[in-house]
């Protein structure tokens, strides 16, 4: 065990150990004086949680979790059916299941982004680097994904519900799908968002008597805001608009941690889950939220080099499944506190309080760690691809990467 531990990246333990520094700290400051006042301790007891998980994750040989990938989505889809009819409901998503014994909250939804990464890994691994089939094998991998994708939807989750698509898009394009599949995936797209937010615009009375007829009123007082400020009630937009001022006055180099007089970030929901990043902003300014988002760019860059560094197949699929799945949650909690995207129930990753969230984003980056332990092990059962079959862009990266490491 001890020869496996070795192997770790040890850099990425360290980022790690700074951005917890930095939840606990921002944590505390959030909460001080408030109902939530001691969620920093309880946030300090998840990331124990969270190294053991990282750590246990990381000497566990990843393909044994790729083997039984069919299985671990079964049990995950399970679960999305099952909150469905018994969960917990809070601020409009029924989303959270109860563990009796210990009467803690956990979200299957949350869960499910690290066994749909597997199960794509799984799926991808069949191909053996080839180009994917349209009908054979991406019609099935997308079917597949949008499954637990309604189920999510149905349960007034957009946020996690969308990390499934990015994660599915980034795994299709580093297996190798079609570069004119991509394109008509791509045209199809930008086609939908560009349509659909000219009709919305256009007839955006009639969309918003729609959505209050099938109760789901809360969708439009979360696009409102970010597409049509001036048709957005009050109470819709008081979130995103006391979250820019908050960013705003912290300028470049923020207020002051623990400011002792009434801030801005006062004023905007869940400073201590979603909306972490407001207070950061507003505390240490433009150079602290970079420096945090430089953390962000290392721990990928770490992730990234891992994935052209290993030999076998399946652990580049998963590690690119990983990444695609934090750079939307960063993206999209930063994004839409600055106008750029629509209100979504997404934590900041490592950042935010929230016991599944940092659990599984803590496992997922133990997955990348068993990769950089295993994935130097050269493949069994993979048979050898015909020399005229087309080359992966992973293979293409990897043999750039090696060619650069022996310059």
């Amino acid at each position: 065990m001890l020869s496996k531990l070795k192997k770790i990246d040890y850099s990425i333990v360290v980022i790690l150990l700074l951005l917890m520094a930095i939840s606990i700290a921002v944590l505390y400051s959030a909460t001080s004086n408030t109902q939530y006042h001691g969620y920093h301790i309880r946030m300090l007891a998840y990331y124990a949680l969270g190294f053991v998980a990282f750590f246990g994750v990381s000497i566990v040989d990843y393909r044994l979790l790729v083997k039984y990938a069919p299985y671990l989505y079964l049990f995950g889809f399970g679960l999305l059916i099952v909150v469905m009819f018994i969960g917990n409901t809070y601020y409009n998503a029924t989303g959270w299941l109860t563990i009796p014994v210990i009467n803690q909250s956990f979200q299957p939804a949350e869960f499910f982004k690290l066994l749909l990464v597997l199960f794509l890994g799984f799926m991808l691994l069949r191909k053996r680097k080839l180009r994917l089939s349209f009908w054979r094998d991406v019609v099935p991998i997308c079917l597949l994904t949008f499954i637990p994708f309604v189920a999510v939807m149905a349960q007034n989750d957009l946020g996690n519900a969308l990390s499934y698509v990015v994660i599915l898009a980034g795994m299709l394009w580093i297996g190798n799908i079609k570069y004119w599949h991509a394109l008509i995936a791509l045209v199809i797209f930008a086609g939908s968002v560009i349509g659909g937010i000219t009709a919305y615009k256009a007839y955006h009375d009639q969309v918003y008597n729609f959505f209050v007829e099938i109760g789901r009123e809360h969708w439009i007082n979360r696009i409102d805001p970010w597409l049509m400020p001036e048709k957005a009630s009050e109470d819709a937009s008081y979130h995103t608009r006391n979250a820019k001022l908050a960013i705003a006055s912290g300028g470049m180099t923020g207020e002051g941690y623990m400011k002792g007089e009434t801030v801005q970030s006062e004023r905007v929901p869940l400073t201590y889950s979603d909306s972490i990043f407001v207070v950061i902003a507003e505390e240490f300014g433009f150079i602290g939220s970079s420096a945090l988002l430089l953390l962000y760019f290392v721990l990928i860059h770490r992730l990234i080099l891992i994935s052209l560094e290993t030999r076998e197949t399946s652990g580049p699929y998963l590690i690119v499944g990983i990444v695609a799945m934090l750079l939307y949650q960063i993206f999209e909690n930063i994004g839409m506190f600055i106008g750029l995207m629509p209100l979504t129930g997404i934590t900041l990753p490592f950042i935010s309080y929230g016991g599944t969230s940092l659990l599984i984003n803590m496992a997922s980056i133990g997955v990348a760690m068993s990769i950089r332990i295993y994935g130097q092990e050269k493949e069994e059962e993979n048979p050898p691809v015909a020399s005229s079959a087309p080359t992966s862009r992973y293979a293409l990266l990897r043999s750039k990467r090696q060619s650069e490491n022996r310059g």
